[in-house]
């Protein structure tokens, strides 16, 4: 079984990185810890260490066979066995990629002790989880980054720079969606009180951050929203979490977002993957190609025209953390773009309120 987002299966296995044994680090790079080094946090870890931004210099998990895999793949790093290891080590940064109920007070633990942080999303479970982290990295004045990583691909980018110059005009309508055919292989997914949701939180959160993102995070005036479990209103089970939603968030631009996703739908492939801005003067629109969750296609439509912007292949997965270690490279600190972190997780609040 092919897993949900937050623990997808690489397409093949990843190759260990070359750095010549710890050596191909500047000598002022950032020294990091990465808690959590299950494939998504080693495919972390080794595009950080690719970059060069920073070196790869405690390992921690609790679980030996992953300590040793990752461990293969960085030899020269250090290994720990909690986070208080971590937090001990004198080290600069923390890479977290542990299960989502831990996220915000390992966060909290680590930027106030000084360290920044990089955290798989959702970085708190609800909004007052993400402001209280949120507050903790403005407290700390440490640079807080958090993996919503469909941002860093060509095609958003690509997109992103076309709509803000005017590309379409003024945009009244969005649709964004994320349904994969798939559930989590992990069973803290389907408790509540772990997971903080289901596919709302495991793949809505890209999709809407998404989407206020290319609008410049707009107010959200109104949200409505219908959450189901295994076909059933949400409402109507108890302790479960939902494997589909749709949403309509009401922007204070007069713009209408609508957001779609789920878990282990019938959608005739492996995934559906798609964002579409209309616009005034034409549409812009990216969309995974034959099913892929890695492969993207952007395009600009005009009236029944359209044209291809970018295409297949982007290494993208592991781009938003390695940027993110260039960004503590370079000396930068608390940035007030973290509050965008709160208005997501607020939205989403409120698409859980129904």
């Amino acid at each position: 079984m092919r897993s949900t987002d937050a623990t997808l299966t690489p397409k093949s296995p990843q190759p260990p990185f070359d750095n010549g044994g710890q050596g191909g680090f500047r000598v002022d790079a950032p020294r990091l810890g990465f808690l959590g080094i299950g494939w998504i946090g080693r495919n972390r870890m080794e595009a950080i260490a690719r970059s060069g931004a920073a070196e790869v210099a405690m390992l921690v998990d609790s679980s030996p066979e992953m300590l040793d895999a990752a461990q293969a793949a960085a030899p020269g790093a250090a290994r720990g066995g909690s986070l208080d290891d971590l937090l001990d080590a004198g080290l600069d940064g923390v890479v977290i990629a542990t299960p989502s109920a831990l996220h915000a007070e390992q966060s909290i633990r680590a930027l106030q002790r000084g360290l920044a942080v990089f955290c798989q999303k959702p970085v708190g479970r609800n909004a007052a989880e993400v402001r209280a982290v949120v507050d903790a990295a403005r407290a700390a004045d440490r640079l807080l980054g958090v993996d919503l990583s469909y941002r860093s691909t060509a095609v958003m980018r690509r997109l992103r720079a076309l709509l803000q110059a005017g590309d379409i005009g003024e945009v009244f309508a969005a649709r964004v969606v994320f349904h994969n055919a798939y559930g989590p292989d992990k069973p803290w997914f389907y408790d509540p009180s772990l997971s903080g949701g289901g596919c709302v939180m495991d793949l809505g959160i890209h999709m809407v951050d998404l989407a206020l993102w290319m609008l410049d995070f707009p107010a959200v005036e109104g949200v409505t929203s219908r959450l189901f479990a295994g076909g059933r209103p949400l409402r109507e089970t108890t302790g479960k979490v939902e494997d589909y939603a749709t949403a309509r968030l009401d922007l204070a631009t007069g713009a209408a977002v609508d957001v779609a996703c789920s878990w282990n739908l019938s959608a005739g492939c492996d995934a559906v993957i798609e964002a579409t801005f209309y616009g005034s003067r034409g549409a812009l629109s990216m969309r995974n190609v034959g099913g892929s969750f890695y492969d993207f296609i952007a395009e600009r439509h005009r009236g029944t025209s359209r044209e291809t912007l970018v295409e297949p292949p982007d290494d993208w997965g592991g781009r938003a953390a390695a940027e993110w270690a260039a960004r503590l490279a370079a000396g930068e600190r608390f940035d007030p773009a973290a509050e965008e972190l709160v208005a997501v997780a607020e939205v989403l609040d409120r698409i859980y309120a129904g």
